[in-house]
């Protein structure tokens, strides 16, 4: 336990050791100073808790003392006791340059006591404020670098959602990886999907009314899209491509895209219903293919976007292309890894645009899933 600290001012020597010898009967640490200016020395170098000063001495005065250390900062809240045989108008003098409390000669050991604790008190629980705005100045520092962190997060987050696919944004949000945005190269299964009739109905009908159908058709598989973890690279009118193993690690990754295309088909039946009311007939169809590609950002400052590059993402495009309205196309890879084999058949070998040596092409179709009660 720290010992408190008391210093005494005086120029008679017999008061500094009465003085002494009480407070030391208390358990108080006291040191002694024979004139202002030394006491002043003294304050500057053992800085005391509490100080005992007398009002009338030779070079300075107690008045002198008392206001000088009131117009420092760091001994302005320094109790301070003045000791004075002198009338009350001496005492309002004292108060005006700052003394704490009196004490009158001779001195009364009770009031000595009581005094000297009191100021005690007092300081302590000065000190105890002084802390407490240091910690809430710190808390308060610390939780405007939360906030201003947090603001910068959600600003970087909403960035990153602008152009990347919600998982990838995610990633490096939490895991704070940008490695991620450089090439790598990985086995992904892609799905691509769009209208049949798109082109038709766009020169056909209002510019309100395409936009009323994309927003329903961008809504319903955007929300599929998410909820089987795919990768949105990109909506491009009616076209939408999507891959799956990437940056979502899936082991079943063709099984998960060919799932996503089954709720798909479903999905669009119930708008297509709904859009044969409006006059409108559209079809559906969709392309799967399964290989490796390199995956990346790629686009320019203020706009990038995270794609794959590489001939699995035309083959699915190019299968969609052949895709007859409610039916599912996919490679011979991606039908070897599904497990949902029994709902597919196969539709033979298939030459694609851009590619000299054939597909051999599986196909689920609209047919086939009604006729399946699990599905």
């Amino acid at each position: 336990m720290q010992t408190t600290r008391i210093l005494v001012i005086d120029d008679t020597v017999v008061n500094l050791k009465l003085m002494a010898a009480l407070l030391e009967s208390k358990g108080y640490e006291v040191a002694l100073a024979a004139s202002g200016l030394e006491g002043l020395e003294k304050i500057k170098a053992q800085q005391p808790d509490l100080i005992l000063l007398d009002v009338m001495m030779p070079e300075i005065s107690g008045y002198e003392v008392c206001r000088r250390l009131r117009a420092q900062s760091e001994t302005s809240l320094l109790p301070i006791i003045m000791v004075t045989s002198l009338d009350e108008t001496e005492r309002i003098k004292g108060l005006e340059v700052g003394a704490d409390d009196f004490l009158t000669k001779p001195i009364n050991q009770a009031e000595l006591f009581a005094r000297v604790k009191s100021l005690l008190r007092i300081k302590h629980l000065q000190q105890q404020i002084v802390e407490q705005n240091q910690q809430l100045s710190e808390l308060n520092a610390s939780l405007s670098q939360q906030v201003e962190t947090q603001v910068q997060e959600i600003e970087k987050m909403a960035s990153l959602q602008r152009f990347l696919p919600e998982q990838v944004a995610d990633r490096v949000m939490q895991d704070g990886d940008e490695s991620i945005f450089r090439p790598h190269r990985r086995e992904i299964t892609v799905v691509f999907i769009d209208i049949r009739g798109f082109t038709t109905m766009v020169d056909s009908t209002e510019p309100e009314e395409v936009m009323e159908v994309l927003s329903a058709y961008h809504d319903r598989m955007g929300r599929l899209i998410m909820k089987h973890n795919g990768t949105l690279e990109r909506f491009a009118g009616d076209g939408i491509m999507i891959f799956f193993n990437d940056p979502i690690n899936l082991p079943e990754h063709s099984t998960v895209a060919v799932a996503l295309a089954i709720e798909m088909q479903q999905a669009f039946a119930e708008l297509q219903n709904q859009w044969r009311k409006m006059g409108l007939q559209l079809g559906f169809g969709v392309g799967i293919a399964r290989g490796y590609a390199t995956l990346g950002m790629i686009g320019f400052e203020g706009r990038r976007d995270y794609a794959a590059i590489g001939s699995v993402t035309n083959a699915s495009a190019r299968l969609c292309e052949q895709a007859k309205d409610g039916e599912i196309l996919m490679d011979l890879k991606t039908f070897a890894r599904m497990s949902q084999q029994d709902k597919s058949e196969k539709v033979g070998d298939i030459t694609l645009k851009g590619f000299i040596r054939p597909f051999e092409v599986y196909k689920i179709d609209r047919t086939t899933l009604l006729r399946d009660p699990d599905v």
